[in-house]
């Protein structure tokens, strides 16, 4: 039987989408994985969120219960017994802990960096507000959405269900195989963004492969309401 790892809420998760050649991931595609796409195109995420109420096999640390997180993000499927498992790769995550990040680099074989950050959540009758921002080289990146105030229920098929609901994370292991785990959560409802500032400097976070994305805007841009998570105990393919 699995074991929960770890729980915690995932909230007000800023998503914005890019459509991306495949090739441009072929090097960060654990074995056994394949590219999932939706509507014959695949698509990389630039997400920023809320991490709160952190526990780690139930029991919470002092001073890393609360936290925001920017990850740079692609989506993978692995065929099993017939059946597909619809999953993420990272290629960075960044926090503002650097015990989030060793933690998350050894047991999960993540790629975590820590960074200065901020964040902001603002909620007034009209709108919600978030942003994350986070520093790297001496140059501040910035992530904000303007969103309605009202959250509304995913649709059936719709591109932002495809990017919410992925429920297993992969990721290379030493030795040429590859780290599954699993992400439990409720279907989220979203807040319709009405505007959004992408200012990320690609090449210096995340090398110059990606520095291509800083001349593209996003294909969507969106904001999750988040719920409660749980992250069970990882296995070797």
């Amino acid at each position: 039987m699995k074991k929960i790892f770890l729980t915690a809420a995932w909230t007000d998760l800023v998503m914005a989408n890019y459509k991306v050649d495949p090739q441009l991931l072929a090097g960060y595609l654990p074995p056994h994985t394949e590219p999932d796409l939706y509507n014959h195109t695949c698509y990389i995420s630039l997400v920023g969120f809320m991490f709160r109420d952190v526990r780690l096999k139930g029991c919470r640390i002092p001073f890393h219960t609360h936290f925001p997180e920017v990850n740079l993000r692609f989506y993978v499927r692995y065929k099993e017994e017939g059946n597909w498992k619809r999953g993420v790769v990272f290629i960075s995550e960044i926090v503002p802990k650097r015990a989030v990040a060793w933690v998350a680099n050894t047991i999960f074989r993540e790629h975590y960096s820590s960074l200065p950050m901020g964040h902001y959540i603002r909620e007034t009758n009209k709108s919600r507000e978030a942003g994350y921002h986070w520093k790297k080289n001496g140059r501040l990146n910035r992530l904000e959405v303007i969103a309605g105030s009202l959250p509304v229920p995913l649709i059936e098929g719709s591109f932002e269900e495809f990017i919410t609901e992925h429920f297993w994370g992969y990721a290379a292991a030493p030795g040429g195989g590859t780290v599954e785990y699993q992400v439990a959560h409720p279907r989220w409802n979203i807040y319709p963004v009405r505007e959004y500032r992408v200012d990320c400097d690609f090449g210096s976070v995340y090398g110059k492969r990606f520095e291509l994305l800083q001349q593209e805007k996003p294909e969507t841009v969106f904001l999750a309401e988040g719920s409660p998570v749980e992250v069970f105990t990882k296995r070797l393919l």
